[in-house]
């Protein structure tokens, strides 16, 4: 056997290994730079950027810096011989332990299971849960809520049925389960820049234009915990209604 990097495991190997959790790790400083499952070859083919989707990601751009700097990207499994629901949890619990990859969504259930500090945790659980007295439509902000208004995160861009979301009465931000806010949308409009001036288009979704909910809504609300009846293990869908 040599000592150059692999590009693909022989038959009997793949086999073996059933479903995984791997890394890829750029050799110039140690870091992790993606986390990912799967099963045969696929550990493999970012390098040679064959997946759907990864022409313009950063993942790619950084394995290519890789290879023009001269070295070869390094290929780690983290976990194997699982079946796919173990592998989708191993995975979500490293793409948390590692802030900064590359990956463009997170892990199958962070938005519920995720990386929360003790106090975070105490108050999802203690938290009374929600009763919907209006057709609410509620939106995981995660990861968005952090980086601008909680406005902004909430009203842009979805991929949503704008029929639907026109009937929604209430929009009610979650985070970790929490509802965190609430608004009124005055009007749902196709995710594009004439729309939403300053945003950068986003086919295929929509977003709204609206206001801050009255008190009385906001007191109905929020700082309440998201029914169990609707967070469905495992589901990365941001969206959910309450009717």
């Amino acid at each position: 056997m040599t000592d150059s990097t692999p590009n693909s495991f022989p038959s009997e190997v793949a086999e073996k290994l059933k479903s995984y959790v791997y890394r890829l790790i750029d050799p110039r400083n140690g870091e992790t730079f993606y986390v990912g499952k799967g099963k045969g070859d696929r550990v493999f083919s970012h390098i040679r950027g064959d997946l759907n989707g990864d022409a313009l990601s950063d993942k790619l751009s950084r394995i290519r810096n890789i290879q023009l700097a001269g070295f070869e990207v390094a290929h780690v499994i983290h976990r194997h011989g699982m079946d796919d629901d173990a592998a989708f949890e191993v995975e979500a619990a490293l793409i948390d332990a590692y802030p900064g990859l590359t990956n463009i969504v997170g892990g199958t259930g962070s938005s519920d299971y995720g990386v929360m500090h003790a106090r975070e945790i105490i108050n999802r659980y203690s938290a009374e849960p929600a009763r919907f007295d209006h057709k609410a439509l509620l939106i995981s902000v995660n990861q968005s809520a952090a980086e601008t208004s909680l406005y902004e995160a909430t009203r842009y861009a979805w991929k949503i049925n704008k029929s639907k979301a026109e009937q929604a009465e209430v929009i009610l931000p979650t985070r970790q389960s929490l509802i965190i806010g609430a608004f009124i949308a005055d009007q749902w409009l196709d995710a594009t820049s004439e729309n939403f001036p300053g945003r950068e288009s986003v086919p295929g979704r929509c977003g709204f234009i609206g206001h801050e909910a009255n008190q009385e809504i906001r007191n109905l609300y929020i700082g309440k915990r998201v029914p169990d009846e609707f967070r469905k293990a495992g589901a990365a869908n941001p969206i959910k209604y309450s009717w």
